[in-house]
């Protein structure tokens, strides 16, 4: 591939080519069906997002699964799409999804390459953000990914995504919900 942004066809048969799986594959449309409505959110407020980056991005976050269930798909989502020639903001969104983020001193300990892997951008935040939102195909409240982050023993990732939580929140000008 170039480094083109790939379109929804594209990005969905780039994950079976890939081999990731049907649940995979589900999972990555729904997070793209969220995040895109967060988007919308967004433009509304006369936010700049690329919804097309946000879909893409979306479709492929979890292209790694491809290859593992750890929070090791990140890296292997990244070399993946480095390899294949994609864009850079999609190489971005696909490391930096996990979690809330990963600090580098959590990447360290997981031997990754030294690397910048908490969302930067308004389209990685909102990527990242629906993913926590969504478990298989369903919507979830983010509450519950933070209780699952606590019970697995893993308070800091858990404070991160409530504070990107509370970030998009005061950025939508919602109420905390």
């Amino acid at each position: 591939m170039s480094k083109q942004l790939p379109n929804r066809e594209q990005a969905i048969y780039f994950l079976q080519k890939n081999s990731c799986s049907t649940k995979v594959i589900t999972h990555c449309q729904a997070v793209a069906s969220l995040a895109l409505e967060l988007a919308e959110e967004f433009k509304a407020k006369n936010y700049l997002v690329d919804l097309a980056l946000i879909e893409t991005g979306a479709l492929l976050h979890d292209l790694g699964r491809s290859k593992t269930h750890s929070v090791h798909h990140a890296i292997e989502g990244m070399k993946i799409a480095q390899a294949e020639g994609l864009p850079d903001a999609i190489v971005c969104i696909i490391k930096r999804h996990v979690g809330a983020g990963i600090t580098a001193e959590e990447a360290a300990q997981l031997n990754w390459p030294k690397d910048v892997y908490t969302p930067q951008s308004l389209e990685e935040k909102i990527v990242c953000y629906a993913d926590k939102c969504v478990s298989g195909n369903d919507r979830i409240c983010v509450e519950v990914t933070i209780k699952q982050l606590h019970d697995q023993k893993l308070g800091d990732a858990a404070e991160r995504v409530r504070k990107l939580h509370d970030e998009i929140n005061s950025l939508l000008e919602r109420k905390n919900v």
